[in-house]
C-alpha cells in the first residue's frame, strides 16, 4: 500500500520532528459581517499584530505525517489534534512540528510547533482512538471561569445548540466569504502533500476515496457558521485561540454530503478577549453516529466592539 506522506521526519529517540515549512496565507480576502478579518494586514495591525496572521488549523497539516508515522494511516480515521495557539505565525515565517514519542506503544502524546527561532506557536496533545486521557483542550476547558460581565457574548449562554445544517466540500468548490478558496487551490499551497487528497491518488488508500486534509476539516466545519450562528454582538473581530479536531469514525471525504450541528459548551474571557467555545459534530445525513467533532475557542477582541468600555461601565 502506498503511504500517504513523503514528508522527511527526524527521529531523535524522544521526538519526531518535521521539516521547517513556510505556511501560506490564504485568508487575506476573508470577510464576515461585511468586514475584513484578523488575517487582513490592515485589520491585524489595528490589534497589535505585525500583519495578517496564518489561520491556526493551517498548522495541523504539519502534524499529520508525524502522527501517521506513530500510529499508521488509521490515525486519519480515528486520530485527534488538540492545541492552544500561543503565538501568531505570519506569511514568510518558517515553522516546524514536533511530536513526543509515546512510551510503550501509547496512543496519547504531546505536540508543539515552533518558529525557526524557537518561538512556540502552539502546544497541545495528539491521540489515536478514544481510550485516552483528557486532551489538552478538555483539560483547559475544565479549568475555565465564565466572564463576569460579558458584553460581546451578553446574549449567549452555555447549552445553546443549532439545528443541523448540511455541508460538503467538492474539490473545486469555493468555500465562501469566510474561506475564499477551494480545496484544489489549497492543495497547491498545503505544506504536506498527499496523493490521498485527490481522487486519482486515493485509489491506493484504504478508503479508495479522496479524503479532506485535517486543516480543511476546520474549513468544512466552519462553513456557513454565520448562517447557523449564535447571538454574538457585532461588529466584532475574532480569532481562533484553541482548537481540537477529532475523528471518531472518519476520515471525511471530498464531495460527500454531511450534516452538522453546533453547541456552546463554555464561555470564558481574558484581558483582551471574550471567548465562545463551540463543539461542532458531524454526521452522515439522517444518521446520529458522530463521524468527527471540532472544539473551537472563538476569541473576540474587546477593542473591536464599538463602545465596549463604555458599555461595560454602565453594566457594572
Amino acid at each position: 500500500m502506498q503511504l500517504p506522506f513523503a514528508t522527511p521526519i527526524q527521529d531523535t529517540g524522544t521526538e519526531l520532528i518535521g521539516p521547517l515549512r513556510m505556511p501560506r496565507q490564504m485568508l487575506a480576502a476573508q470577510k464576515y459581517d461585511d468586514h475584513t478579518s484578523i488575517h487582513d494586514n490592515e485589520t491585524a495591525r489595528k490589534f497589535g499584530f505585525k500583519g495578517g496572521t496564518i489561520e491556526g488549523p493551517t498548522h495541523f497539516s504539519q502534524f499529520a505525517p508525524l502522527c501517521v508515522a506513530l500510529w499508521g494511516p488509521q490515525w486519519l480515521a480515528e486520530g485527534s489534534l488538540s492545541a492552544h495557539y500561543r503565538n501568531a505565525c505570519f506569511e514568510g515565517e518558517k515553522v516546524r512540528a514536533l511530536v513526543t514519542k509515546p512510551k510503550d506503544d501509547g496512543t496519547y502524546t504531546t505536540i508543539r510547533m515552533e518558529r525557526e527561532d524557537g518561538t512556540e506557536i502552539l502546544r497541545g496533545t495528539a491521540a489515536m482512538g478514544s481510550n485516552n486521557p483528557p486532551s489538552a483542550l478538555e483539560q483547559r476547558i475544565s479549568e475555565l471561569s465564565p466572564p463576569e460581565q460579558p458584553v460581546i457574548l451578553r446574549d449567549v449562554s452555555v447549552g445553546m445548540r443549532t439545528k443541523r445544517i448540511t455541508a460538503r466540500m467538492d474539490a473545486d468548490q469555493n468555500m465562501g466569504a469566510l474561506y475564499p478558496f477551494s480545496l484544489s487551490q489549497k492543495l497547491l499551497a498545503i505544506t504536506e502533500t498527499s496523493p490521498w487528497y485527490n481522487a486519482e491518488g486515493a485509489t491506493n488508500s484504504p478508503w479508495k476515496k479522496a479524503i479532506i486534509p485535517i486543516e480543511m476539516v476546520s474549513v468544512l466545519l466552519n462553513y456557513s457558521s454565520d448562517a447557523a450562528g449564535f447571538p454574538v454582538r457585532k461588529p466584532v473581530v475574532g480569532l481562533f485561540a484553541d482548537q481540537e479536531i477529532r475523528m471518531h469514525s472518519g476520515p471525511l471525504f471530498v464531495g460527500q454530503a454531511y450534516e452538522m450541528d453546533r453547541e456552546v459548551v463554555a464561555l470564558s474571557g481574558s484581558r483582551r478577549t471574550e471567548s465562545l467555545w463551540i463543539r461542532t459534530r458531524v454526521f452522515a445525513p439522517g444518521n446520529d453516529a458522530v463521524l468527527a467533532t471540532m472544539l473551537l475557542n472563538a476569541a473576540y477582541m474587546k477593542d473591536s466592539f464599538p463602545g465596549y468600555e463604555e458599555e461595560l461601565k454602565k453594566s457594572g
